[in-house]
Formats: structure tokens, sequence, C-alpha cells
């Protein structure tokens, strides 16, 4: 693998993802805001995240030979600029318009991944065009075989490599923020709400330029003119089924590229992906907003690398927040990993530029990080963890 010099501009009045949300915070409702910053019930795993991925400490060995670093990462086939992507977030549009837009192009610029989700604001033929055919796929599985057949034609006709299905969202979140803002299933605008839109101009007038947030990809399965309550049962009716072997398998039989199953936080169902020729998964907890009592991603992903590394690939979101985060967890035995929210701080707060901004801080702060240490290789980052 040749050496990369990065060699990347980001804004310097924001040089961290901290910057960037305290930033987004002030430009945007607070209801969006809320809707992405926030976990569920008490905030618990959301916080455990972040903290017990910088539990992971790296030796440095300063007097090694050392040729450079690079940061670049094969998975699937495709060797990507970085080790991280950029993880699927549903109604991007809400919190920014045009946002899922602005980071699938970023995402092509500077050759990391980008997963739509199936809930999000754009759709699988506007974000291949944009990505030239590079973007993954996020499912949340449908209900009926019938949507689910069909949006599988669509995706392998724009030609997206790998299919990523989500398996932890049986039921959503108790999300408190949300509740209270209307954003629950059925959603619903308040005076509260319409006034925080009033207080946050610039956000209110490229709402108007990009049109309502929708849920781009399922318009052909929508029947016109629902209001929110109707979009609410059509959502939760749509979505009401389990992601299971019996739902896998024949996805499996189906699809010719890359499966990714999401949501992972066990040997067993690690083993399970396994049986069925997943070839990948990425271990979450979906940024802390669906199981308050559970692990943090990384406690989960420790005992599925040690049992079943090489078998899969094994990817990992929910916490990073950082360069030196993205280190300790490739250091820890991932092979790829994925941020979702500090993505969407940076468009929320820096909009057309905030996609560029965030990857190419990223990248900085992870060539400082593998130059520090003494590693020429991603993958050779295992070798300074400190146990």
């Amino acid at each position: 693998m040749s050496k990369q010099v990065v060699k990347v501009k980001y804004n310097t009045s924001y040089p961290s993802i901290e910057d960037l949300r305290d930033k987004a915070r002030r430009k945007i409702p607070k209801f969006a805001f809320e809707y992405l910053d926030g976990g569920c019930n008490e905030d618990v795993n959301l916080h455990k995240n972040t903290a017990e991925i910088r539990e992971v400490e790296l030796a440095p060995y300063y007097l090694s030979k050392h040729k450079g670093s690079s940061l670049q990462t094969e998975l699937f086939g495709h060797v990507y600029d970085a080790p991280f992507g950029i993880a699927p977030v549903g109604l991007q549009g809400l919190i920014w318009p045009n946002s899922p837009q602005i980071l699938a192009k970023a995402a092509l610029d500077h050759n990391i991944p980008f997963i739509l989700s199936t809930v999000t604001t754009a759709d699988i033929e506007t974000i291949s065009k944009i990505t030239e055919g590079r973007a993954w796929y996020q499912l949340y599985h449908p209900a009926e075989n019938e949507v689910r057949d069909d949006i599988l034609k669509r995706l392998e006709a724009a030609q997206y490599p790998v299919l990523v299905l989500l398996s932890d969202v049986p039921s959503f979140g108790f999300r408190p923020r949300d509740i209270r803002n209307g954003l629950a299933m059925p959603p619903r605008m308040t005076l509260r709400n319409i006034l925080q839109i009033m207080g946050r101009p610039e956000w209110a007038l490229k709402t108007l330029k990009y049109g309502t947030p929708n849920f781009a990809t399922l318009k052909p399965y929508m029947p016109k003119g629902l209001n929110m309550k109707q979009l609410g049962l059509f959502m939760n009716r749509t979505f009401a089924g389990r992601l299971n072997a019996e739902k896998i398998a024949p996805i499996r039989d189906k699809w010719k590229g890359k499966i990714v199953v999401k949501g992972i936080a066990t040997e067993a169902d690690t083993e399970m992906c396994i049986r069925l020729g997943v070839d990948g998964i990425i271990v979450s907890n979906h940024g802390g907003r669906q199981l308050d009592a559970g692990q943090s991603a990384i406690k989960s992903m420790h005992p599925i690398i040690d049992k079943y590394k090489g078998k899969l690939k094994i990817m990992m979101d929910s916490g990073l927040r950082s360069g030196p985060d993205v280190a300790r967890v490739m250091a820890s035995g991932a092979d790829f990993t994925f941020m979702g929210r500090s993505f969407m701080y940076s468009v929320a707060a820096l909009g057309d530029e905030g996609g560029d901004h965030v990857i190419a801080m990223l990248k900085t702060q992870l060539q400082q990080v593998m130059e520090q240490v003494c590693c020429e290789n991603i993958f050779d980052l295992p070798k300074h963890i400190i146990k």
C-alpha cells in the first residue's frame, strides 16, 4: 500500500466536533438540534459510547524507523482514503436543508463511503448520481416484500455496491426530547416549533429553497396527500417488521453485491450473520438512541473481534467524535468506522462547506495520531494498543 500524505484544508475557526456542535445549536431550530443531538431515555448509553472509546490508550514508539503514515484503507475491494465513512441519518434535510446531497458530494470528493438511509430526505437515484454509484444504502426492512423487492431493483439499477440491513430498530426508541417537540410518530408542528423556526431565518430560507423535508425514497409507495397523523400511521405500518434470519436469507439470494448488517451487539447475532453469508457487520447501538440499558458499542465489539476477526468485516459506529477516536476504534481491531452526528453537526454549522470541512479535519486529526505513535498503516494500529 502506498504511503499517503494528507494535505487538506479546513476552517480553523472550528477545529473540533464540539466547536461544530456549538455552532450548529445556534444555527438550527431547537427541535432539529435535539433530534440530532439526543439519545433515548436518560442518555446513559449516548454518553457511555464516547467515554468508553476514550478509555483506549495507544503506545507511541518514538525511536522506531518511520517512513510516513497512510490513512488508506481497503474495504470490499475499494481503497478508501480514510478508515471512516458517513453513517446513515434519518431526516437529514430537517436538520439542515439539502444536507444528504452536501455530504454525498463531499464523500465522493474525499473518497470515503456515504450510507443513505431509507428514511432520509434524498432518494436513491439522486445520491447515486452524486456519488457516481459509490454510495451504500441502509434498508429499514419493509413489512411488505413487494416494497422490499422494488427498493432492491432500484438499488441495483443505481449500482449501489453495498446494502446495509438495519437490525436494531424493532421498535422506535423512547426519546423524550422528540416527544416534547412533536417529532415522534405521528409528527406534529407546534406553535413552539414555529417560533423556533422564526428565530433561525437562514434555516427557514434554505428550507423554502429546497422544500419541506420528506421521505424521498419512499414517495412511490406512499398515498398522496397524507396529513401528519396519516404519515405516522403509514411509517409504523410500512416498517413494522423485525429483521431476522428468515428476512435476511431471501435478500442474500436476491442481492448480488455486498451485504452488511448494522446494529449487531452480540456474538450470537454475529454467528448468525456468518451462517447467512453476510459480508460484514457494523457493531452499533444506533448512537445511543434505542436501548439505554445496553452496552456501549466498543464494549460490544471487543468479544466479537476476539472471536470472529477475519471471518467477515467488523465495523463500528456510535460515539466517535474525533480522529483520535477513529484511531482508538481501529486499534481495537475494527476494519472500518462510521460517524453520523459528527458530519451533521458540521453541515448544520457550515452549510455547503460543512462536508468538506469535517472530513478534512478528521483526516488531519487522524494523520497526526498516526505520525505521533509512529504507525505507517491503519491496520498496524492494534500493535499500539495498551491493554
